[in-house]
């Protein structure tokens, strides 16, 4: 089958090519640069050349397509450039016959819009879908294993043996990991009979702060500790990585979140989605183990 995948040169897409060349499908990733999907095209990916600003390449990558799983990014220059990527994405694979579409929303999705750009990116994106008619399945995640690796929580692990990150310690999640995700995505990709489903999904625990840095203990062989850091903080260190402004979408949703008196569920059972899309679900301890190097003083 062959598969265009959307935002395959990042974290948290990458996983649904491996998955897709494990189940001997064939990806096209799309990519602006394309030096960076090197290895990818040495595993037997495609790689076509696309921007999601340009409708015109993206109507070229998608001819020929079977299936398309689509990510649309988060971290936006202009955050409302987003909803005119889906748009675009969509309109290419309705243009050329796309039998399925699994759309990828990249972290927790509201019921409908709460009048902030990251959240609401993801349920204009499945409104269009539905209105598109295009047969689709969405898979819409909590929050991913993987942000753990980035400057905000990482080089506190490793000089501090401190998990930081921005929700309260009695915030519960179901963590997942991006390589579970694109498997589900993939899985989905084989099921074309579940067109128009939506999927919530999460990792298996439902970890408290305390029960985060416990698992993190387990798999790093050493005491963590969880310690909430604030929003605003969380939103100044993405400026510093992605630019000015990179973090102001997300450290609102996070302020958000954490006055909210009934935050949105960020946990699931995952056996229902599991008996329809079988993979296999990595723990916490699991995972901090696998990336271990990333969480010790380089020496």
């Amino acid at each position: 089958m062959n598969v265009l995948v959307y935002g395959a040169t990042g974290s948290q897409a990458s996983p649904t090519v491996w998955k897709l060349l494990e189940r001997g499908h064939q990806p096209y990733v799309l990519t602006r640069h394309p030096e960076r999907a090197a290895a990818m095209r040495e595993a037997g990916a495609q790689i076509v050349v696309g921007d999601m600003a340009d409708p015109a390449s993206l109507r070229a990558a998608s001819e020929g397509m079977d299936a398309v799983a689509l990510m649309v990014p988060f971290f936006l220059e202009n955050p409302m450039n987003g909803p005119q990527y889906g748009r675009n994405a969509i309109d290419a694979a309705r243009a050329a016959g796309v039998k399925l579409v699994v759309y990828n929303t990249s972290g927790p999705t509201p019921p409908e819009r709460v009048g902030e750009p990251g959240m609401d990116l993801r349920v204009e994106t499945i409104e269009y879908l539905r209105a598109s008619e295009l047969p689709h399945i969405v898979i819409a995640p909590t929050g991913y294993m993987e942000n753990f690796l980035g400057p905000w929580t990482a080089p506190n692990i490793v000089q501090r043996d401190q998990l930081t990150y921005p929700n309260s310690a009695e915030t519960r999640i179901g963590w997942i990991a991006s390589e579970d995700v694109g498997a589900l995505v993939a899985a989905a990709i084989e099921r074309p009979e579940l067109a128009n489903a939506v999927f919530m999904v999460s990792g298996i625990e439902n970890a408290s702060g305390a029960e985060l840095a416990s698992a993190f203990s387990e798999g790093l062989g050493r005491e963590i500790a969880y310690v909430a850091m604030e929003p605003e903080e969380f939103g100044a260190v993405l400026d510093q990585a992605f630019g000015p402004g990179a973090g102001d979408a997300a450290s609102a949703q996070y302020r958000k979140m954490r006055d909210d008196p009934n935050p949105p569920a960020m946990w699931f059972a995952m056996q229902p989605v599991l008996d329809k899309l079988p993979v296999h679900m990595t723990s916490l301890a699991e995972w901090a183990a696998k990336h271990r190097a990333a969480f010790e003083t380089r020496r």
